[in-house]
């Protein structure tokens, strides 16, 4: 009995100093080329509704309920969602608009957790084609942060997933 409790106590001990080294600051982004020039694939990101339309996380629910308000691409264009457990709850919000070059949002999540995210997409011309970089950046409390563990392959699947479907629309 006495080896178990050392065992569980190394255990705790460990997951407490690694969730501390690790912070509670998350950044991921990932990137494509897409053979369109800027002004094309703008068009498929520059509102939420274009967004949506390649949205990975639309993929999680195919009845969530999506509403839409604020001027359609311009700085406080957005939407709410109420999905499944999976899509959960919230509202995406444009907060500053670039035109051919970036869009930032604010992600507002009410459910399963609540919590805040940043997110930019990001348009470099490379030659006839247009480099898309998205990012997400946010903050996990405490001991939320240890999901950072897990988080890139998710993200780089979640994101990747989205980038291919602009790619295929902007192609068109």
């Amino acid at each position: 009995m006495k080896t178990f409790l050392k065992i569980l106590v190394g255990v705790v001990a460990a997951l407490i100093v690694i969730m501390l080294l690790m912070g509670k600051k998350y950044h991921f982004e990932t990137s494509a080329v897409i053979n369109a020039p800027a002004d094309k694939v703008w068009q498929n990101m520059s509102s939420m509704k274009a967004f949506n339309q390649w949205n990975p996380f639309m993929d999680l629910d195919p009845n969530v309920k999506v509403t839409y308000s604020g001027n359609s691409g311009e700085v406080g264009d957005q939407y709410c969602w109420e999905g499944n457990d999976d899509a959960g709850k919230g509202c995406h919000i444009v907060t500053a608009l670039v035109q051919n070059q970036k869009q930032s949002t604010k992600m507002l999540f009410e459910i399963p957790f609540e919590s805040e995210a940043t997110s930019d997409l990001v348009l470099s011309p490379e030659g006839n084609s247009t480099k898309v970089t998205w990012s997400m950046d946010c903050e996990l409390d405490y001991p939320m942060n240890l999901m950072k563990l897990f988080m890139d392959s998710q993200m780089e699947k979640s994101y990747g997933s989205g980038l291919k479907k602009l790619k295929l629309i902007s192609e068109k």
